[in-house]
């Protein structure tokens, strides 16, 4: 018969308590019980563990020496123990995103903020990359989740599409905070800052403009919509972007209008399709959809 954890709970309760009652008490077992566990176990050592005579029971070398290795093993026992429901609970482990900068500086940082303060336990990593390469290390088992613009541009992954309104910044003193609702008139003559290498918003806002035969300046373009907001601020221009970068609320002088008509978005939420997810990343998963359904809706 093998030594099992009782065993071990038996005979270190025997030693600690002195007595075979004491420990049948501490153990809530019966007395026959803990004497069939101490029994067993000395049959699988090959040596006795206490001296029994008629009014005296006492321990042998052997068993004070093993005493020490139990209550070791029993400590260690309790540990994985209580890491196993750690991980049972989602308490432990660690949890990757990739992101592009504006989302990485704007827009994540509140959502990771909000997650360890209910898992204090787990550890997260942001980095930065472009859409593409996101893709490529989530694909590949290197990130745990991503933070894409559409269309996805790897397969084997599972993506969730979110279309966002986009909206139009600019400085709070400039003449169109007065308005509600930007329009493509409201633009004419105006310096609208751009995003590089042809982006699905600024095709959409070209085709607009173009419909509304409307004529802005394109001098300025920038990689992110963080940028491009940085940019207003700076210089008083108009931009219409992405609304996570839009309506953040940075104290930087620039405020959001609606755009009209309608220019959207798609921002998507990728994982490996064949890769089993955790608890912690499963709960970072659904906390950054949250927060990206509460931008659409503000």
């Amino acid at each position: 018969m093998p030594i099992t954890h009782r065993h071990m709970k038996v005979f270190s309760a025997v030693i600690e308590a002195g007595s075979v009652s004491r420990a049948a008490t501490r153990l809530n077992l019966t007395q026959p019980a803990v004497s069939i566990a101490l029994s067993n176990l000395e049959a699988e050592l090959g040596f006795s563990l206490f001296h029994r005579s008629k009014g005296f029971f006492a321990p042998t070398t052997e068993a004070l020496h093993l005493h020490g290795e139990v209550t070791q093993s029993l400590l260690a026992f309790a540990r994985m123990h209580q890491r196993a429901d750690e991980i049972r609970s989602g308490a432990v482990g660690a949890v990757s995103i990739a992101a592009n900068g504006a989302l990485a500086i704007n827009f994540l940082p509140k959502v990771i903020a909000d997650f360890q303060v209910e898992n204090a336990g787990l550890s997260v990593e942001l980095k930065v990359h472009s859409s593409r390469q996101i893709a490529s290390l989530v694909s590949g088992g290197q990130v745990d989740i991503g933070l894409i613009d559409t269309p996805v541009p790897v397969a084997g992954l599972k993506a969730e599409v979110f279309r966002l309104e986009c909206v139009c910044i600019m400085r709070d003193d400039d003449p169109l905070q007065a308005v509600s609702v930007v329009r493509p008139d409201d633009l004419s003559g105006r310096c609208l800052i751009g995003i590089t290498g042809d982006h699905t918003v600024d095709r959409q806002v070209d085709s607009v403009l173009s419909q509304a035969r409307i004529d802005v300046k394109r001098s300025v373009s920038s990689a992110y919509f963080a940028i491009a907001r940085n940019l207003v601020a700076a210089g008083g221009n108009l931009s219409i972007i992405d609304p996570i970068n839009g309506k953040a609320r940075l104290s930087d002088g620039v405020l959001w209008k609606p755009f009209e008509p309608l220019v959207e978005h798609e921002l998507a939420i990728i994982v490996a399709r064949e890769r089993l997810s955790s608890r912690s990343t499963d709960t970072m998963y659904e906390m950054i959809k949250t927060a990206v359904q509460q931008v659409r809706s503000a």
